[in-house]
């Protein structure tokens, strides 16, 4: 099989000839016919995403749609042809999804909606297991919710947008001017982050009680604005970039509390993969039920054109999420 493989860290991708792997045991061979890309995969490419453990020489792509070919022993759930998708690879010793085919822990999958696009699965696996163990698992989003998002116009934030509006919550996310029409389609109120200061939208959004939910896509000075934005006793804050040193007292003085996720953390250590299937399985509901729908950047590229992918994201030119095209889709019945 065809693969893109990152040798050196730094490095540019090198597209090689591997052997095409086999399904071990509790294993689905996939043919991959899309990988979406993400931030991180250019940090691991940099060598600046050691929380990654990537193992050179490495198949990137963390995220795969694509149609079973051969069932592993042990696996039930799945049979050959049914189109997949998940977070599955590009970390620690997994290879990823720049390739034509990857033998995958089945836990980690789940069948992709009847609604979307294999190009349209492949968008959703990382952001949409990080949206959901923020909103979900950590913060227990609920109808009546006042939720704050920051970067609403993001890979994360779109979706977690989504998410918080399918459970019932009334939604506000930060944004800079050029996305706000994007973030009021996905069905919350637009905050001009470049107009307006914490105390300013909180008062006037809130009353100044704060948000129940502040969910942090940016890191950095975001977080720290989120634990003066977040409702007294009752808040909760949730962060997907809580790497930087902080400081806890405005979150304290509140009595509110704060939740990291770390999304890579089933695929590096093998414990809990089976919840991110299971999430996937609710990403493929809300999907179905017309909830759920990623923001694709028209480009096409292929494995060929990889660099350029990567390119668009560092770049900050996409439109949406780049995917890179591995294989034609399957034609319908």
């Amino acid at each position: 099989m065809r693969a893109a493989i990152l040798e050196q860290f730094g490095a540019p991708l090198v597209l090689k000839d591997l052997p095409r792997p086999a399904p071990d045991p509790g294993e689905v061979l996939v043919r991959i016919v899309a990988s979406g890309v993400n931030p991180l995969d250019l940090k691991i490419r940099a060598g600046k995403a050691a929380h990654a453990r990537t193992v050179l020489p490495a198949v990137l792509g963390l995220d795969l749609a694509g149609v079973v070919e051969q069932v592993g022993s042990d696996v039930t759930g799945f049979e050959v042809g049914d189109e997949v998708y998940g977070l599955t690879g590009g970390v620690g010793d997994l290879q990823g999804s720049l390739a034509q085919y990857a033998a995958v822990d089945a836990r980690l999958l789940a069948v992709k909606p009847a609604a979307l696009t294999l190009r349209e699965a492949a968008a959703l696996p990382l952001v949409f297991i990080t949206a959901w163990e923020g909103l979900i698992d950590r913060a227990r989003v609920r109808p009546g919710h006042k939720v704050l998002i920051h970067g609403g116009a993001g890979g994360i934030g779109h979706v977690a947008i989504q998410i918080a509006r399918a459970h019932g919550a009334d939604v506000y996310a930060t944004t800079s001017p050029a996305h706000a029409e994007t973030v009021a389609r996905l069905g919350a109120t637009p905050i001009d982050r470049t107009a307006m200061s914490v105390a300013e939208y909180v008062g006037e959004h809130t009353g100044g009680e704060g948000f129940d939910i502040v969910f942090d896509t940016v890191g950095g000075p975001v977080l720290d604005a989120s634990f003066t934005a977040v409702r007294t006793y009752t808040g909760h804050v949730v962060s997907a970039l809580g790497w930087g040193t902080h400081a806890l007292a405005p979150l304290s003085f509140r009595g509110a509390t704060y939740s990291g996720v770390f999304t890579l953390l089933p695929m590096l250590t093998g414990s809990h993969r089976a919840h991110h299937g299971e999430i996937m399985r609710e990403a493929t509901t809300l999907a179905d039920a017309g909830s759920l729908k990623p923001r694709l950047d028209p480009r096409a590229f292929t494995l060929d054109s990889v660099a350029d992918a990567y390119a668009a994201v560092e770049q900050g030119t996409a439109a949406g999420k780049v995917v890179v095209d591995i294989a034609q889709a399957p034609s319908g019945p």
